[in-house]
């Protein structure tokens, strides 16, 4: 039986009919027409269908829309658009870090979960984060240099950000 369910996603209040057991993934695709989430092996292994949900990458195949309800999700087209990537979209890009592209949106919100918990990870970290998000097509040491490269960006964006609010907090 379906059930009126109100969802938070991307910032926006959502309400959509759905079995609670429906998987978020299919919710977010098919209700919502949010395509960023791709639908990958549907058994939670391969990171295809990776969300940001309360700030953990989440596979949203294997979620219950359910338990979706009162918490935060953030899907792909909550980061960044094509005028105004994110950080770590834009780290992806300038380092040419996808080849099909079936994967890289679980990898793309795999690293800003990873990267807004630690803003400066290793190497062994990074491989660590996304040890069981699969990249068929090889582009392993370009989403390394694409993680680094995001983390310096966000380190950048905020020390502009903390520089730009210091003379305003010392003309107070």
């Amino acid at each position: 039986m379906n059930t009126n369910l109100k969802l938070t996603v991307n910032g926006q209040i959502r309400h959509v009919e759905a079995e609670p057991d429906t998987a978020l993934l299919y919710v977010l695709r098919n209700d919502l027409a949010l395509n960023g989430p791709k639908f990958g092996c549907g058994l939670g292994e391969c990171g295809a269908c990776t969300v940001i949900v309360d700030g953990v990458a989440t596979r949203s195949c294997v979620m219950p829309v359910a338990a979706a309800v009162g918490r935060t999700v953030t899907t792909l087209e909550g980061l960044g658009d094509l005028a105004a990537p994110h950080p770590v979209q834009q780290a992806f890009i300038d380092e040419q870090a996808a080849q099909c592209g079936y994967c890289i949106n679980g990898m793309v919100m795999t690293v800003k979960a990873l990267l807004d918990r630690n803003p400066n990870p290793t190497d062994a970290e990074i491989r660590q984060e996304l040890a069981y998000n699969l990249c068929r097509c090889g582009t392993h040491v370009e989403i390394l240099k694409a993680v680094h490269r995001a983390a310096l960006l966000l380190r950048d964006a905020a020390t502009a950000t903390a520089t730009a609010a210091a003379p305003a907090k010392a003309s107070s």
